[in-house]
């Protein structure tokens, strides 16, 4: 089971030097230095955490930090998260699906939540897709053997309406 702590000012270190372990094999594999988050500096981290839409969750199991997710408000009540992220140490043990659902619940006024992902990564791909996120249709090749794929979430029908 895991818990999400809203983080602050003071947490962009550890959010970062998590984020760097996370992505590291991302980004040996694709060397995308450009638009990687392993290759961000700190600045970057801290200058979102200032930002008035967003916010940075850390992720903890049993008490200890094992990843963090960022969160950004977008115009009519639409959602993004990126990054979010899990150490290595503690992927594959359904923690990631559990904190996107905890981020979902967190924010219960969101109509659409969107994300991005690499489309070669299908392990990332199937877990966003079981989560309920769809393909939107946009790709964007960053370079050859690199997709950036784009999934939206709609919220669920309110009860009262017709479900088929």
């Amino acid at each position: 089971m895991i818990e999400l702590k809203k983080a602050g000012p003071r947490d962009c270190g550890a959010i970062h030097a998590m984020q760097a372990e996370a992505f590291a094999e991302l980004l040996k594999k694709y060397r995308d230095t450009a638009t990687s988050p392993g290759a961000e500096p700190l600045e970057r981290i801290e200058s979102r955490m200032a930002q008035d839409a967003t916010d940075y969750y850390l992720i903890l199991a049993e008490g200890r930090q094992i990843g963090a997710a960022r969160v950004q408000r977008l115009p009519e009540n639409v959602y993004r998260v990126s990054p979010v992220f899990i150490l290595p140490a503690f992927q594959g043990k359904g923690y990631a699906q559990e904190a996107m659902l905890a981020l979902e619940a967190l924010h219960p006024q969101a109509e659409a939540w969107r994300l991005d992902t690499i489309r070669e990564e299908a392990k990332l791909c199937h877990l966003y897709e079981k989560l309920g996120y769809r393909r939107t249709g946009r790709e964007e090749v960053l370079q050859p053997g690199m997709t950036i794929v784009y999934y939206r979430k709609q919220k669920r029908a309110e009860s009262g309406e017709k479900h088929e």
